[in-house]
């Protein structure tokens, strides 16, 4: 039997999953509002909302370095989940951070920048692939959700891949950012949820049999 204490998802990991999704959403929404008419959502991008050339680019550098943050620190409470997942999930919150501190240039492209973008993409899309635990109650952590979990998260970075000189660039780059922090919070919450009703439900087991004895 697994240790209860060892499978709880403390309340700060829960906070941070929470979160994330949270302020990525808002932040680039919030960004975009302060740019000029020329730049357009459906089209251009998150990192350019931090590039040099943007109007403000603290406020969405701001929100990626509190982004990454958040998945470094839910990557230590995730106890139940697979030790290799906690460890994409947190290399994805450290490339988050470097595509914060590699901004794109007034001019060009940063090679620091596209490198930290490609590494988010595959440890944040794939992390719940190797998520899932044998006989453990989190309804997300097992098998089947985990990979289907997984199929959505690399199907819509596939998707911005594909957008890389399309119409709908910025649309696929916002969906693709904003999978992984919404299916974090989900998985954190569910299994903190389930592992204290197996907590509760085993310490009554205890008292009942401690009862009758």
């Amino acid at each position: 039997m697994h240790d209860l204490r060892v499978e709880a998802v403390p309340w700060w990991a829960v906070l941070a999953a929470s979160a994330s999704p949270v302020l990525l959403v808002g932040g680039f929404l919030a960004a975009a509002e302060l740019q000029p008419s020329s730049y357009n959502p459906v089209r251009d991008t998150i990192s350019q909302l931090a590039g040099a050339r943007a109007t403000d680019p603290w406020v969405m550098t701001s929100v990626l370095l509190a982004v990454g943050s958040c998945y470094l620190i839910a990557s230590l409470g995730l106890r139940p989940a697979g030790p290799l997942s906690r460890s994409l999930l947190a290399a994805g919150g450290l490339a988050t951070l470097a595509i914060a501190l590699f901004r794109l240039p007034d001019r060009g492209y940063s090679v620091g920048h596209e490198v930290a973008v490609v590494l988010a993409a595959l440890t944040c899309s794939t992390w719940p692939a190797f998520a899932w635990r044998p006989r453990l109650p989190a309804p997300l952590l097992t098998r089947r959700r985990s990979y289907e979990g997984t199929a959505v998260l690399v199907g819509l970075v596939v998707w911005y891949a594909l957008e890389t000189h399309g119409l709908l660039l910025g649309v696929a780059e916002r969906c693709a950012a904003a999978g992984p922090p919404l299916w974090l919070c989900a998985v954190t919450l569910t299994t903190r949820r389930a592992t204290r009703r197996r907590a509760a439900e085993t310490s009554r087991g205890r008292v009942s049999m401690s009862g009758s004895s």
